[in-house]
């Protein structure tokens, strides 16, 4: 009989959504992601700073450990939520909008850091709009509109006829040649 093992998921929110007034640290943040380790001690373990301080570094924000959340870039920001649901060490990383309102080289430094978690053998899903900067550098892309449209290497699946499926544009675009044709 074989024994299922308890799969870890990692969480990050697209930043939009965050209350920016909530006077909180970047180490604060990201030790929310293990806070329930903490036992019945209201403060962290030793050992819980230093993985909080070993993730920051290796996404390439530690300098900003002590630094209030609403004090960074976007890009700083959503790399801090990528160090909140990493601190888990995740199986599966699932990613709302993870480049939505930062910048082309913050997008490409977060882009970076999930292509490096998914060669180490993380499973990384994510929402995105952006298909021509991130759609295209991904290595599987599912479309889904209440179902799924199709799916595949960008490639294949980043077509005309399946993003208007996707979006839901199908129709229109279909009336659009029909009043064409009749000119």
């Amino acid at each position: 009989m074989s024994r299922l093992r308890k799969i870890t998921i990692g969480y990050v929110p697209q930043v939009e959504s965050v209350d920016w007034n909530f006077p909180v640290t970047v180490k604060e943040v990201v030790a929310m992601g293990i806070w329930n380790q903490s036992g019945m001690a209201p403060w962290l373990a030793k050992k819980a700073h230093q993985e909080v301080e070993n993730v920051l570094q290796n996404l390439g924000i530690g300098r900003h450990v002590s630094r209030q959340i609403r004090e960074l870039s976007g890009g700083e920001q959503q790399r801090v939520f990528l160090a909140r649901a990493l601190i888990r060490n995740p199986d599966i990383l699932v990613l709302d909008e993870p480049t939505s309102g930062v910048d082309y080289n913050a997008r490409e430094k977060i882009m970076e850091n999930l292509k490096d978690l998914n060669v180490s053998g993380m499973t990384i899903i994510l929402t995105t709009h952006d298909l021509s900067g991130i759609g295209r550098k991904l290595p599987w892309v599912v479309c889904i509109n209440r179902h799924i449209v199709a799916e595949g290497t960008p490639d294949e699946i980043l077509t005309e006829t399946n993003l208007l499926k996707t979006y839901g544009l199908a129709d229109l675009t279909l009336a659009e040649t029909h009043l064409k044709s009749l000119d």
